[in-house]
Parts: C-alpha cells; sequence; structure tokens
C-alpha cells in the first residue's frame, strides 16, 4: 500500500488563482451590504431585482413551506422584511456557489450527490442551532451547506491522489478527512476555509467550515463552540452516495452529548428535516435522496 504520508501538496499550490472560480457579481454584492449594519432590505432588494434568475429564486425560497406565511410573498422587499436579511443573503450565497462550482467527472462522484448531502446537513445544522436556541442559526445553514465544497476541485486538480483515498474509504470505513490529513497534512474543511477566504466570506462562515471536521475538540470546548459543532455533527449524517452509515455510532454519541436529547426527539428532528428537504430540493434543482434520514434509524 503507497506510504500515505510521503506525499506533499500545499493547498496553495493546489488552489492558485486559476483555479478558483469567481463568485457571481449579484452575491458578493450581498455579502458586502450584509456587513453592513445600516443596509435594510431597501438596499438588499436592489441587486436581487436586478439578477432576474435569483430574484425567482429567492421568491420560491420565501414562499416554500419552512417559512409558513399563510399568504404568498409577491415582492423580494417584502420576503425580505418577514424572512430577513441574513436568511436571504444566505440562500443566495449558496446559490452562487452551486452554480460556479465545476463538476469534476471524477469516476464515481456525483456531484448532485454533495449538493444533496449539503442541503439535508444545512438543515439538520440550522434546527439544531434552534433546538439549543443559538442566536446564529441560519449562519449554521450556510456553514453546513458550504463545508464540503472545495471536494470538486480537489477531485479535479488531484484526480490520482484522491482516487486512492477514496478507495481506501470505501475499504475502511473511515472518514475522508482523517485520510486526507495524513496524505496531504490537510483536509477538505481547510480547503473550503481557504476557498471561502478568498471569496472574501464572513469570518464566521470560515470559522464554521474549517472546523467541522472537529466535533470532539468541539464538543470538550463547552457550549461557546455549540455553534461550531452543530455544523460538525451535521457532517457525520449519512451521504446520499453512500449505501450505509459508517458514522453513525459517532454521530449518535455527539448528538446526545450535545443535546441530551432521546432517540425519539432525534427522530423529530429528522422527520422535519425530510419534510424540509422535500420542500426546498426543487426550489434548489435537486432530486430527492433515495433514502430518507428517518430510514437510517
Amino acid at each position: 500500500m503507497q506510504n500515505m504520508t510521503t506525499i506533499t501538496t500545499s493547498l496553495e499550490d493546489v488552489f492558485h488563482s486559476e483555479v478558483l472560480p469567481a463568485l457571481p457579481h449579484t452575491a458578493i454584492t450581498l455579502l458586502q451590504l450584509s456587513q453592513n449594519p445600516e443596509s435594510g432590505p431597501a438596499e438588499f432588494t436592489k441587486p436581487i431585482e436586478a439578477d432576474p434568475g435569483l430574484m425567482g429564486q429567492i421568491l420560491k425560497f420565501v414562499n416554500s413551506s419552512y417559512f409558513g406565511f399563510s399568504r404568498e410573498i409577491m415582492s423580494v422587499q417584502q420576503g425580505l422584511t418577514l424572512v430577513g436579511t441574513r436568511a436571504v443573503t444566505n440562500f443566495a450565497l449558496w446559490n452562487a456557489v452551486f452554480s460556479v462550482i465545476p463538476n469534476p467527472k471524477f469516476g464515481p462522484f456525483d456531484l448532485k450527490a454533495l449538493w444533496q448531502d449539503s442541503l439535508r446537513r444545512a438543515l439538520f445544522a440550522r434546527r439544531l442551532g434552534h433546538t439549543l436556541k443559538l442566536s446564529n442559526a441560519e449562519d449554521l445553514f450556510a456553514g453546513a451547506l458550504l463545508q464540503d465544497m472545495a471536494i470538486p476541485l480537489l477531485l479535479k486538480e488531484l484526480p490520482e491522489q484522491y482516487e486512492v483515498l477514496v478507495e481506501r474509504r470505501a475499504e475502511e470505513g473511515r472518514r475522508l478527512s482523517g485520510l486526507e490529513k495524513e496524505m496531504f497534512g490537510w483536509d477538505h474543511a481547510d480547503a473550503s476555509a481557504m476557498l471561502a477566504q478568498q471569496w472574501n466570506l464572513p469570518e464566521e462562515f470560515v470559522a464554521l467550515i474549517a472546523q467541522h471536521t472537529k466535533l470532539d475538540e468541539l464538543l470538550e470546548a463547552g457550549p461557546e463552540q455549540h455553534d461550531l459543532a452543530c455544523v460538525a455533527l451535521a457532517s457525520l449524517l449519512p451521504s446520499c452516495s453512500d449505501e450505509g452509515w459508517n458514522e453513525y455510532n459517532m454521530f449518535i454519541k455527539g448528538y446526545s452529548q450535545l443535546t441530551e436529547k432521546t432517540s425519539h426527539i432525534l427522530r423529530q428532528a429528522f422527520e422535519q428535516v425530510d419534510a424540509d428537504t422535500i420542500e426546498f430540493a426543487p426550489i434548489l434543482r435537486l432530486p430527492l435522496p433515495k433514502v430518507a434520514l428517518v430510514d437510517y434509524l
């Protein structure tokens, strides 16, 4: 077997400027607005309405059953006022990332399955954040959505190395991040965080992304790291492209430690995430997962 410690590939070498895709201008504008506490729904409305495709997606988003409004939201500004600029900006951000990340055409890799996983993990992280009464639950949604966004770029730029990693992951049932650390000294969380920094995403997002493979450390740190732990726990949910759930025991242990909730409450959470997935997947042009989360329990 190949010596996993002999390969030296720096992230800076992999993610040189020619490799990194550019975010759409509208997403950058919304992110800039989100950093200004003086910006309100009127300021956010202008760039969204100038992008008809995004405007249609956002109207579908705010009219989804997740928000449960009794009447249809007809205007972007009304939606921003009712849902909040943070939620809409985070949705627009992921919609932008979804549009620019390339399909690496790597063996059995399925880009749609990656986005399916990202959506379920984001919905779970946000719900868990609400359960724990965290103030930044919407940021947890965005952090979990973006936590694996560098994987397609890594597969595209390092196909031979990742062929070895993917084979070992399947054979040994280990987490991809641990195998990456052995081979490169960094993992895809570090890569996604670097990508987020290159895009000048808020530091809060960068931290949520960068720490998502370090659940044990975050749980040991206590309540001040619970927001990061929510995203890290969500990363252990089963992948749509896997036949089983290798991280099940790790997930259950982490969930119990983080929430002190019973399996009955977890079932309710999974049922809600499954329902939200059915609602959100069409908005993001994604097929529904073949296996619902609740079916793993």
